[in-house]
């Protein structure tokens, strides 16, 4: 029998089920290359209208996403829960490119249509098969992107962050020859953030790990696109290098 859920389908929307965006792509993927064949463009409209839905009233208007959690999930259980904002992104591309597409059709433009249509077909298919979801990495890229401005986290105001980690003598005291601190953004749901957090706690370093379900206005602050991210902090808040 398939493990209780960690976390909720539809109230937990800052994390989602690994497995749901890769259904969620099967079936535009599959509507979209149906599209395409047939003609039938209005599928595309229709793709378009059901994700802006669930983009905008929550989980529960998107149809695909009903499927999972109340058929495919009971049966094969919870899989790795990730942050929910790199897919959530590629489902805002794929409302753009379709509705695009869309529009296309409505304007005598059937081959850039088809052509639009049938780039998302590809791309949700790929995603669907292989797990390499090109809106989720277009949305890291975004954000190192965003990350080499000047707004980029140079330096952590570590008193801020949290306590002194147990064993120190002092504020950020100890640790490494280095004098390096970690910090760890994390969230109690994410399965990945629990693995990193481990190979962080390993190292015998101080360790701070900041909730961004409890701290969303820290994460923003310091540009913290993705959960888990984690720096070598120096003990006056410099940050030496990312390590997740």
């Amino acid at each position: 029998m398939p493990a209780a859920r960690t976390a909720h389908p539809y109230d937990d929307t800052d994390v989602i089920d690994a497995r749901a965006p890769r259904f969620n792509q099967a079936f535009v993927g599959l509507v979209s290359l149906t599209a395409v064949l047939t003609g039938w463009w209005w599928l595309l409209a229709l793709v378009a209208l059901q994700l802006a839905l669930g983009l905008t009233f929550g989980r529960r208007w998107c149809l695909p996403c009903v499927l999972y959690f109340a058929v495919v999930q009971p049966r094969l259980g919870e899989g790795e829960i990730e942050d929910a904002r790199p897919p959530r992104f590629a489902n805002q591309l794929g409302v753009t490119v379709l509705s695009a597409a869309s529009l296309a059709y409505l304007a005598g433009g059937p081959l850039l249509g088809r052509a639009l249509g049938g780039l998302v077909a590809t791309l949700a298919l790929l995603s669907a098969v292989t797990g390499l979801c090109a809106g989720c990495e277009l949305y890291k890229l975004a954000a190192r992107v965003r990350g080499v401005r000047p707004g980029k986290p140079g330096t952590f105001d570590l008193a801020e962050l949290a306590t002194a980690p147990p064993g120190s003598t002092g504020p950020w005291s100890g640790g490494s020859p280095a004098g390096e601190v970690l910090v760890q953004f994390t969230h109690p749901l994410c399965s990945r953030c629990h693995v990193v957090g481990e190979r962080l706690r390993a190292q015998g370093r101080p360790l701070v790990s900041v909730d961004v379900s409890k701290r969303p206005d820290l994460a923003r602050r310091y540009h913290v696109a993705a959960v888990p991210s984690a720096f070598a902090v120096a003990r006056d808040g410099r940050v030496l290098r990312r390590l997740a």
